[in-house]
């Protein structure tokens, strides 16, 4: 017997106690300092004990097991729902001060009819098998003027021809004026972002006339609540805006929006993408920012009504007391995400889609794909990227993102490693021993 090579185990911030978790063996424990000690030392007064839970292994049993979780994922994985992004646009009419789009383009806006029908049409042949949802993405989707309703309102219809729900990323400016033409659809939910409140909100992004956003899109947030249709908020953060964290969950509650079936929250880390921010002080690295949101959670418990934030694991540990099944892919991008573009360009993602060189293929006027290099985005998983063989952290972190990975490496079988450990210590300590849930 030796110990199993997923093994992940630390102590948790700010505790005595520690945590030994196994994603293959799907175990999680808290433990006692003494208990703590035994694991250290490899001196188990009771073996049976470690090895039913996986964490003490006879290496052939524990490669079986690791074979046919991989089998397992590859399965479902196949069946599950595909998110297909389609960007009407690079355009946007605000001027964020962190656009990874920057440097993109912009294109005068056109309804292209011929493009969204060779869309469609694309997508009925190459994923007819499959459980699919249309995410409309940008630029900005939702702009002013009869090219962009034009286009929302083929989308819509198209979608609803086929039974396919939409969603839309929108900076929220027009929102409200497009819930009358949504209400017409099949809406999963609308993302939308703001970063603080008020002026806060205002100086990170602004309307490049000029124009104050934050009032407008809260009432666009309000308006597609009252209308019945989901609305997901995003904030993204750096060092700039973290203490605007708690006070925009409290404005979400005083909105009423927090109590809402159908209002849910994201949290955004600001990082360098393309064209953004190269080398820029107010970026986080993951560690800083959770431990950063940590700290704040404990002084303002409220944050939780309207955020949980995920601490790797921990937020799922929490809410279904059992572990998730092995994560060998973070990645969706040609497995369960594909891009496409008004040019009729093809991309794996939202990562990725717009950047030139990244292209995958063309679905309009000619379908096109490059196979070889679609097939390297298929293969990556931690199984086919080399550094990951042998991290104990891999069935928890996945491979990271694959974009990521290849800005810094050139590679796309290279890792963007997550810091599992130290965000389980942090989430952990905060959901389990400080219980500020």
């Amino acid at each position: 017997m030796q110990i199993s090579s997923h093994n992940i185990f630390s102590r948790l911030r700010d505790s005595d106690q520690h945590f030994l978790i196994n994603p293959l063996s799907r175990q999680a424990d808290i433990l006692d300092a003494e208990t703590a000690e035994e694991y250290r030392s490899g001196q188990f007064a009771d073996p049976s004990v470690w090895v039913e839970k996986g964490y003490l292994v006879e290496p052939a049993e524990e490669a079986k097991r690791y074979k046919a979780a991989y089998l397992n994922f590859i399965e479902n994985r196949d069946r599950d729902e595909v998110q297909i992004f389609f960007l009407p646009t690079y355009a946007c009419n605000f001027a964020c001060s962190y656009c990874y789009q920057e440097g993109y383009e912009p294109h005068r806006e056109v309804f292209r009819e011929d493009v969204i029908d060779a869309f469609f049409t694309y997508i009925d042949a190459e994923f007819a098998e499959r459980r699919k949802y249309i995410t409309v993405f940008g630029g900005e989707p939702l702009l002013s003027g009869e090219a962009t309703g034009l286009t929302v309102e083929r989308l819509i219809r198209e979608a609803g021809k086929r039974g396919l729900e939409l969603a839309f990323v929108t900076n929220g400016f027009h929102l409200e004026e497009y819930v009358p033409l949504l209400k017409t659809g099949k809406i999963r939910e609308i993302q939308v972002t703001l970063d603080g409140v008020g002026d806060a909100h205002d100086r990170r992004r602004p309307h490049k006339a000029g124009e104050a956003s934050f009032d407008r899109i809260v009432r666009g947030i309000g308006a597609c609540l009252s209308a019945g249709i989901p609305v997901n908020l995003r904030m993204v953060l750096d060092k700039e805006n973290i203490e605007e964290l708690p006070r925009l969950a409290r404005f979400a509650r005083e909105q009423g929006w927090t109590a809402s079936p159908l209002f849910k929250t994201q949290l955004g880390r600001n990082y360098e993408l393309h064209y953004c921010q190269k080398g820029s002080g107010k970026l986080y690295d993951r560690v800083s920012l959770y431990q950063d949101i940590y700290d704040l959670v404990l002084k303002n418990p409220e944050i939780l009504e309207f955020h949980r934030p995920a601490f790797s694991i921990s937020k799922f540990l929490w809410e279904n007391g059992e572990m998730p099944q092995p994560l060998f892919d973070a990645c969706p991008g040609t497995k369960t995400e594909w891009a496409f573009d008004f040019t009729g360009k093809i991309y794996s993602c939202t990562a990725t889609v717009g950047k030139p060189g990244e292209e995958l293929g063309t679905f309009y006027p000619v379908r096109t794909l490059k196979s070889e290099i679609i097939a390297e985005w298929g293969e990556r998983d931690v199984t086919g990227i080399p550094e990951c063989a042998l991290c104990n952290l891999r069935l928890a972190c996945g491979g990271g993102c694959a974009s990521v990975a290849k800005n810094k490496s050139g590679r796309i079988l290279s890792p963007d490693c997550r810091p599992v450990t130290e965000l389980l210590e942090l989430g952990l300590s905060l959901y389990f021993e400080k219980e500020v849930v």
